[in-house]
């Protein structure tokens, strides 16, 4: 199993649906060093999916005072590469550590 940190629509019921064929279970966590910013989506399958103009992404701020909230969730080695396939250009996966000391991935912004 893999622990996947979302704090934006992953954590919506109908992208859950869509992208891993169910409702995820996850518990809330926090990131640390991180600051929330908005994406503009262009997209046409992940704007008809999520049914949002704009999505949160994240980007490193180096700074432990900065904290994002979100949910981490446990699926398969599969629901990742389809978690992947749902993200746009303008994310990239990486390891990440919560503050709860739980290791999991995250889709966070390339710059």
């Amino acid at each position: 199993m893999e622990n996947l940190f979302s704090y934006g629509t992953l954590q919506q019921e109908n992208i859950q649906l869509e992208s891993f064929d169910r409702v995820l279970d996850g518990t809330l966590d926090v990131l640390q060093g991180y600051q929330l910013e908005e994406l503009e989506i262009t997209d046409e399958f992940v704007l008809k999916t999520s049914q949002k103009k704009s999505h949160p992404i994240i980007f490193s701020s180096n700074s432990l005072q900065d904290e994002i909230n979100g949910t981490v969730f446990k699926i398969t080695s599969s629901e990742l590469l389809h978690a992947d396939s749902y993200e746009v250009a303008d994310y990239k996966r990486a390891e990440v550590t919560l503050k709860s000391g739980i290791r999991c991935w995250a889709y966070i912004g390339k710059r």
